[in-house]
């Protein structure tokens, strides 16, 4: 990685600053000079906390935590300077943020997600009801989340991933999925093990030549992007089921 640490790379690194985890695993390494301990105060796996390291490494395109080996300790982890300038941007990013939220908000929520930028259309904000083990030995969980409509979805995720998020029943998060990912289509539709369904009236519909795209109303308030066949036998206003995979399913933050 280069010696250097424009901002402009490290900025990468900080798009959710205020809720991201990971930068409280660094803000650890750089206190006690040590992986493990930084794990162990941040409440996550030495495994999630390397995870942490690298994910912020590979988005600042720096070396921010160097091993160290020898002295009476054994040996340990030292922060980079580049790793020293990404938490001195975070607070000042989050000092900024701060200043501006007062000023424009007047005490009012602001919308999840306003400052995240991706190609997922679908964005819908739900509540954490529970984090559920798949198994004793198996490195992914289930995360059962409650859509405004209060219907429920679920996204299997890895357990160094809920550490990392912090997640927990009650917890608010924005639930992600690619339009491409959705099927849309009229009448009931199975919901076996790993399927979501969402429910909602039909609000546009763009004619494609092998799918049209569906923009479904949800009940609860929202509205879900996906496809159906060509040509749909439906019109505005009338009822429609989204479908999904569990797996399509991303768990983020708010920025």
């Amino acid at each position: 990685m280069p010696a250097t640490a424009p901002h402009a790379a490290l900025s990468e690194a900080l798009g959710h600053a205020p809720a991201d985890k990971r930068l409280e695993v660094l803000r650890r390494v750089a206190e006690t000079g040590s992986i493990s301990q930084a794990a162990r105060d941040a409440g996550i796996s030495y495994k999630a906390a390397w995870q942490a390291i690298d994910t912020l490494s590979n988005l600042s395109g720096q070396t921010l935590v160097e091993r160290t080996v020898g002295g009476s300790g054994g040996g340990g982890a030292r922060i980079t300077p580049q790793g020293l300038q990404l938490l001195a941007l975070a607070d000042e990013l989050m000092r900024a943020r701060e200043a501006v939220l007062s000023r424009f908000s007047g005490g009012a929520a602001l919308p999840m997600g306003l400052g995240l930028r991706t190609s997922m259309r679908n964005q819908l904000p739900c509540r954490v009801e529970a984090v559920e083990p798949l198994g004793p030995q198996d490195p992914a969980v289930r995360v059962r989340l409650r859509t405004p409509g209060r219907a429920l979805l679920t996204s299997n995720i890895t357990r160094e991933s809920a550490d990392l998020l912090a997640l927990a029943a009650g917890l608010e998060v924005l639930v992600l999925c690619k339009a491409t990912a959705v099927r849309v289509v009229r009448g009931a539709v199975g919901t076996g093990p790993g399927q979501c369904v969402l429910h909602g009236r039909i609000e546009r519909l763009a004619r494609g030549q092998d799918r049209d795209e569906v923009v479904l109303a949800l009940e609860g308030g929202g509205q879900w992007v996906g496809f159906a066949d060509h040509p749909f036998a439906a019109r505005r206003g009338q009822r429609a089921t989204a479908a999904m995979s569990s797996s399509a399913l991303v768990v983020g933050l708010a920025g």
